[in-house]
């Protein structure tokens, strides 16, 4: 947590908002969808999605195979709990909405499924999307699977098991959205990266989730964002961007949202 409010400082530091951006490409971006204040239809929908999980008192097996939970240290979670402590938060839920229904994403990966929050919210924001999610814990799996059928969502494609070895055998498919949410290792998150790259095309992105997380995933990150196919990266602190458009010279923008 100290390493988080070290680390949120030099970025607020850093940061900038719309002014000052020149690429019209990311100012567009920042003005038209980031900071898009437009309230969308879709967000209740979004809203009772999570306030379903909030109401939901069962409890669930949870088998971690990534970092873990920072909160969260007992296998045996109330569900409630899950989706008060580690769920997508709602803001950032509308802001999944809002990017997959800016780009017009058609193809989504999501690495790490956990109870759905923003793979609902990414199916809402274009319904005709194909969404792959991959959750590597059997019974959060088996829950989410449920839940969208429940809220009748019938563009998502749950798979279980392990990250590295199902993204291989998705490796020769190709994305317009990768959504890495669900290992917040060094190592893990630079290896999806490096497989997952032939799956892009010019107008792909990449968002990884918590790249202030931990110091290794912040250097995994860095690690990221300087190589050679990524032309355009944004930090915003609780996300970091990634898009490989052969157009752009190379270049970094920190923003705050």
């Amino acid at each position: 947590m100290l390493y988080q409010i070290k680390s949120y400082f030099k970025f607020f530091i850093k940061s900038t908002n719309q002014h000052g951006i020149h690429s019209p490409f990311v100012y567009n971006l920042v003005t038209k969808c980031l900071y898009d204040k437009t309230n969308y239809s879709s967000y209740p929908q979004v809203k009772n999605y999570k306030k379903s999980l909030l109401n939901n008192k069962n409890t669930i097996a949870v088998t971690d195979f990534g970092a873990g939970s920072h909160i969260m240290k007992s296998s045996i979670r109330i569900i409630s709990q899950i989706a008060k402590k580690a769920g997508t938060t709602h803001s950032r839920a509308k802001l999944l909405f809002r990017l997959v229904n800016y780009f017009k994403f058609n193809a989504i990966l999501e690495l790490g499924t956990s109870l759905g929050i923003a793979t609902y919210a990414m199916s809402l924001g274009n319904t005709k999307a194909k969404i792959t999610t991959i959750e590597g814990c059997p019974n959060i799996s088996k829950f989410s699977e449920n839940n969208f059928k429940q809220f009748n969502l019938k563009n998502i494609e749950v798979l279980t098991g392990n990250f590295s070895n199902i993204i291989e055998t998705l490796k020769h498919n190709t994305y317009d959205l990768i959504f890495f949410d669900g290992n917040h290792q060094k190592e893990a998150t630079i290896n999806y990266f490096e497989t997952l790259l032939q799956t892009t095309h010019n107008d792909s992105v990449f968002i990884f989730d918590d790249i202030y997380w931990s110091k290794d995933m912040t250097e995994a990150w860095k690690t990221i964002i300087q190589h050679s196919k990524v032309t355009v990266s944004i930090d915003t602190f609780f996300w970091g961007f990634v898009f490989f458009r052969k157009e752009q010279n190379k270049e970094h923008f920190t923003i705050r949202l």
